[in-house]
């Protein structure tokens, strides 16, 4: 065993060891959900990049969106497809904390995004005659950029508060990637400084991004009651619900992961609910923010015509 951090030089990842039996089965369905996210995602790209029609503000984003839905669920899946054909589930010192820092990148990221795609909704809805101006190509970009930039300064300090520290006793991660949480769980250093920086620098990224998009869709959700048409009503109020759906997975499997006490961990909690933020919330989000598209759903369909002509 490794034990302490001038020595270490590897982490065992237990993952779903646990349950040997099952790992038959959740190979096959982790693999059809990864390939099934990443179709899906690049669906959406290439349709947004051979439609002129959709080069509009709304579809950049959801473009960029699914860029980084795809970089995000790469980070965790291909590793833990891997881990679970193999019995030894080792990973280097260095390669653990790259897998932290890039989760928390696009985690971090994803986390803007979303609040960045609910101001747009709101403006779109709220503002449709200062929309273009509001949200101008200039603007797009700048959320973009600054989403990525701000959340890659955030993954950095928490990578390496965490990995400056000194770990002994069990180099075993109760979890199925290199997350902060189970990681600091091996620290025999008191990590009051990490679990203080999670719940400031971590709170205005998770909890300040969430408040912006709730506060967007409520907003839209107290437009919608005021619109006479039963039909539009419906439909928009269909479409933020679904959101809504969504944001709170992502959200509140990601509050409940790195906003609780420490001493409240449970052995395998760790892995089923990083499972909701990780993994479930990038496979549906495809369908719930670009598949159900009209004009998506519509280009989509020209593609696919144009391809069988060819």
């Amino acid at each position: 065993m490794d034990t302490n951090h001038t020595t270490v030089t590897r982490f065992i990842l237990l993952g779903f060891s646990r349950i040997m039996e099952h790992q038959v089965f959740l190979f096959p369905v982790f693999l059809c959900m990864y390939i099934i996210t990443v179709a899906a995602n690049l669906s959406i790209i290439i349709t947004y990049k051979l439609s002129p029609s959709l080069h509009t503000p709304m579809y950049f984003s959801l473009a960029n969106f699914s860029i980084l839905e795809i970089l995000y669920i790469s980070c965790t899946v291909p590793r833990m497809l891997s881990d679970l054909l193999s019995e030894c589930k080792v990973i280097s010192f260095s390669a653990c904390a790259i897998q932290m820092y890039c989760v928390l990148l696009f985690g971090g990221t994803e986390c803007y995004m979303l609040a960045a795609m609910a101001y747009d909704r709101y403006n779109a809805i709220c503002h449709p005659l200062l929309y273009t101006q509001i949200m101008s190509d200039i603007v797009c970009i700048q959320q973009v950029i600054g989403s990525y930039v701000i959340s890659a300064a955030n993954a950095l300090i928490h990578t390496a508060l965490t990995f400056s520290l000194p770990f002994c006793g069990s180099n075993e991660i109760d979890h199925f990637f290199c997350d902060v949480p189970p990681i600091l769980e091996l620290s025999c250093q008191d990590i009051w400084v990490n679990e203080l920086v999670i719940f400031v620098v971590g709170g205005c990224v998770i909890i300040g991004s969430f408040i912006v998009t709730i506060m967007s869709y409520m907003k839209i959700i107290s437009k919608i009651i005021k619109l006479r048409s039963t039909l539009s009503k419906n439909k928009t109020f269909s479409t933020c619900s679904s959101h809504l759906i969504v944001v709170t997975i992502f959200y509140g499997s990601g509050i409940f992961m790195y906003f609780r006490p420490s001493s409240s961990y449970k052995t395998g909690q760790n892995s089923v609910v990083s499972l909701m933020y990780t993994i479930i919330a990038p496979l549906l989000n495809p369908f719930i923010y670009s598949l159900r598209n009209k004009d998506v759903k519509s280009n989509m369909k020209k593609m696919y015509f144009l391809l069988i002509k060819f």
